[in-house]
């Protein structure tokens, strides 16, 4: 591979240059959940360059999951596949550079730090507030960078929760909302199209705090898809957050 001819059109762009795109080529990366949200992610960051991918998820792939997540097809769910396996399988054909761990586990209490500690950031690919808490807590205790996505029907949100200073997840939402209260994909459906954009937002974020930027955004991103609507929103952290509150 010609690493200059493959990032080319990335490494022509102002935010990254050659320094920049090599240390990509060094950065490492854990995704949580690879589904809607985490497909997207891990396409982007491999064929951004990352050098490192870790693919965390225990589902297998399901005819009704082509429809929003992008590294499946029809014969991966007719096989019933592991989503890490394959999604790995997949991005290894993409770019055989790139180091592709699929981990299949649920992410949970006991493995967490293992799967969060040793990388340079971690993506929200889940679907649950219960994992979200814990990759915010653990990330919070290792001093790891973040980002929580979440997407349902046309809208989705995404914020970077950085270990030195701003809010975490629990400053935003400090309890889980109730089981019942709030809408699911199954009730209301989802948009492959928002998966996408927050997705990628996710994935641009993940490179600008590789790369150390300035520019690394510092408040919550809110799309409401059909109505063309995004809204950025202040968070500040908060002195009653269970997390936060006691630094």
């Amino acid at each position: 591979m010609n690493f200059l001819s493959r990032y080319q059109r990335q490494i022509a762009f102002r935010g990254i240059g050659e320094p920049g795109q090599a240390r990509l080529a060094l950065a490492r990366a854990t995704i949580i959940g690879v589904g809607a949200l985490g497909t997207a992610i891990a396409n982007s960051l491999c064929r951004a360059g990352f050098g490192f991918i870790r693919l965390v998820d225990g589902d297998r792939i399901e005819e009704s999951n082509l429809q929003r997540q992008m590294l499946f097809d029809e014969d991966d769910a007719a096989a019933g596949r592991y989503k890490a396996e394959a999604a790995a399988a997949r991005l290894g054909r993409v770019n055989s550079a790139a180091l592709i761990e699929p981990i299949v586990a649920r992410a949970d209490a006991s493995n967490i730090e293992a799967l969060v500690g040793d990388v340079d950031v971690v993506l929200d690919g889940s679907d649950n507030f219960e994992v979200r808490y814990l990759i915010n807590d653990a990330c919070r205790r290792l001093g790891v960078p973040w980002i929580y996505g979440g997407v349902l029907g046309d809208a989705g949100v995404t914020m970077n929760v950085l270990p030195r200073g701003g809010p975490c997840l629990r400053c935003l939402v400090p309890e889980p909302p109730e089981p019942g209260s709030f809408a699911t994909p199954e009730t209301v459906g989802v948009l492959n199209q928002i998966t996408a954009i927050i997705g990628s937002v996710e994935a641009v974020e993940a490179m600008k705090i590789v790369l150390r930027s300035p520019d690394v955004r510092r408040s919550l991103l809110s799309v409401s898809l059909w109505d063309a609507s995004f809204q950025e929103i202040a968070i500040e952290a908060s002195e009653a957050c269970p997390v936060c509150g006691r630094r």
